[in-house]
Parts: C-alpha cells; sequence; structure tokens
C-alpha cells in the first residue's frame, strides 16, 4: 500500500468543458500551511515541475489501457493519423495510477499561493509534490516514434 498526503490544492476559474477545450490555463496552487515552510527560496524559478493527483478520473477510467489522441483532432490532427496506443505511450488521464505532470510558468509568489500559468488540471485537483524546474532536467535532443512525429506537426504549441 502507498499513501500519498497532498501538499496543496489547484485553483482555475475554469469549467472543466472549458479547461479540455483551452488546453491551459492560469491559477493558483495553494499550498496548505503545514508545508509553506517547502516554498522557502522557490522564488527565482521560472517553470515549476508540478504533480498532481487526477482526482476526477473514476475506478473504470484506471482500467484502460489503450487510448486515442482524440483530442488532438481539435488541433487539426486528421482522425486517421491518432493511432490507438498502450496508455504509457500517452498523457492521457485514464490511466491505473492518475497522477498528472505538468510544467508550469511562475507568474508569482504570495505566502503560500503560488500563481502559475499552463495548468492543465481542474479547480480542486490535489497536489501531491513540486519540484523546481531547472537546467539539469533539460534535455535537449529527444526522439520519439514516427507515428508521434506525425501527429506533432499537425498540434502548434505557444512558446
Amino acid at each position: 500500500m502507498i499513501e500519498l498526503c497532498p501538499i496543496g490544492v489547484v485553483h482555475v476559474d475554469v469549467e472543466d468543458d472549458d479547461l479540455q477545450r483551452k488546453g491551459s490555463v492560469e491559477g493558483v496552487i495553494e499550498i496548505y500551511d503545514e508545508f509553506k515552510e517547502g516554498l522557502h527560496l522557490l522564488e527565482g524559478f521560472s517553470h515549476l515541475i508540478l504533480l498532481t493527483f487526477l482526482n476526477k478520473v473514476d475506478a473504470e477510467a484506471r482500467k484502460v489501457l489503450k487510448v486515442r489522441f482524440r483530442r488532438l483532432q481539435q488541433s487539426g490532427v486528421p482522425v486517421e493519423l491518432l493511432p490507438e496506443v498502450g496508455v504509457f505511450a500517452s498523457d492521457s488521464p485514464h490511466r491505473p495510477n492518475p497522477i498528472g505532470l505538468t510544467i508550469v510558468r511562475v507568474t508569482e509568489i504570495k505566502c503560500k499561493a503560488i500563481y502559475v500559468s499552463g495548468l492543465d488540471v481542474y479547480d480542486g485537483t490535489p497536489v501531491l509534490d513540486i519540484k523546481p524546474y531547472t537546467p539539469f532536467r533539460r534535455i535537449e535532443v529527444i526522439e520519439v516514434p514516427e507515428w508521434f512525429s506525425k501527429i506533432a506537426s499537425y498540434v502548434k504549441r505557444e512558446p
């Protein structure tokens, strides 16, 4: 048995359906009082790695082992390019352990509130951990499968 204790919660002022359409939004990570000392000297990092528990993933969705990137159709990816892949070859929230990983941009830190952009989780999502995004974590050259490269060529990302 593994027990995890949330260190905070995400607050976004966006309905769930709107977040799915937008993909990412601004919001606040509220750190619980007993963990606020963990924020000491976090100021100055432009980005953070946010680990969350995707609490809206139900028991049935945790059984899913193959998925399609259906949300990418909204980005103009032709449906015939969207293969069914194993859940571990995707970032689908439907997975055995619904743990979210997001890199967010810090806009401000006030007391126990971290204001960020780039959130892709719902209001009320529990925060499991935060890590600074540092140059030591940066990987300059990566390889991806051909099927992923084809999909990526259709998706425009904001810098």
